[in-house]
């Protein structure tokens, strides 16, 4: 099963000064949930992104609040798949809840819709997820590394822009940057994926080339959040908060500079363990 988090080398920048050490990731997964009822076979609840760990009461809880069971009566029990097709790591990621009884409301295979912050929607499958960083064509490098500090400064320019977080205290910002600190364009929303949404489909409508510019989000990054940004092809994603294990794998594949903890004069920038000393 894989660990709740993961190593990761980093460059760590306060002030100017640079420091290279270890770092961990909140590890990211997905985990499909079936329902098997008395006769019948198991059929897909769903996928939701997740921390491994406490896997079955997640389903659990899933399958109370989408009213398949009323109580836990109605579960006689919950396992990892053994399908011989699924990998061993796909093993863990798969989770079968039996019940007593038939169901107490059905479901159609793509009513579930939760995630670990309200993205991915409509994933119902571990290799659609899979397909999401496989499809998505490599990109080499870009030719001009960020400079830390223009990394650093970005969650502080996005915050100049938050109107709707001042009135309300309650929404999300994502902006497009240039390397000078130029503001391309700042969204807010309720939802920080809604967020990226808007700033992304804003470039797309204007005819913004994206090459070059960062992605600042004003709160953690997760795998979501990356696989917007890359589809976009901007060149690096600057949050707040820390990146998840497969946020940094996404990064790494499509060459995307991924940075986390910007804010007061200090940035956090995680290496691609393939291009690492």
């Amino acid at each position: 099963m894989t660990a709740p988090t993961a190593r990761r080398r980093v460059v760590e920048w306060v002030d100017g000064v640079s420091r290279a050490h270890e770092d961990r990731l909140i590890a990211e997964e997905p985990l499909e949930i079936r329902i098997s009822a008395p006769g019948a076979s198991a059929r897909r609840l769903g996928v939701t992104m997740r921390t491994p760990g406490h896997d079955f009461e997640l389903a659990a809880g899933l399958v109370l609040s989408e009213g398949v069971v009323a109580g836990h009566e109605a579960i006689s029990g919950i396992a990892y798949c053994t399908d011989a097709d699924l990998t061993e790591e796909q093993r863990f990621n798969v989770v079968t809840v039996a019940l007593a009884s038939e169901p107490a409301r059905t479901w159609q295979e793509r009513s579930l819709r939760a995630t670990s912050a309200c993205g991915v929607c409509g994933t119902d499958s571990l290799d659609e997820v899979d397909d999401l960083v496989s499809q998505l064509p490599e990109r080499a490098p870009a030719g001009d590394a960020w400079e830390p500090a223009a990394l650093a400064a970005l969650p502080t320019l996005l915050r100049r822009h938050q109107r709707h977080f001042d009135r309300t205290g309650g929404a999300h910002a994502a902006g497009l940057f240039g390397r000078d600190g130029t503001v391309v364009v700042v969204r807010e929303d309720v939802g920080r994926h809604n967020a990226v949404d808007k700033a992304v489909g804003h470039a797309l409508l204007h005819d913004v080339r994206t090459d070059g510019l960062a992605l600042c989000t004003s709160g953690r990054i997760g795998f979501e959040i990356v696989q917007k940004a890359a589809v976009a092809g901007v060149s690096a994603v600057v949050g707040v908060g820390a990146p998840t294990t497969l946020a940094a794998r996404l990064c790494d594949r499509a060459s995307v500079t991924l940075a986390g903890f910007a804010r007061d004069g200090r940035v956090v920038v995680y290496a691609d363990p393939t291009q690492a000393s």
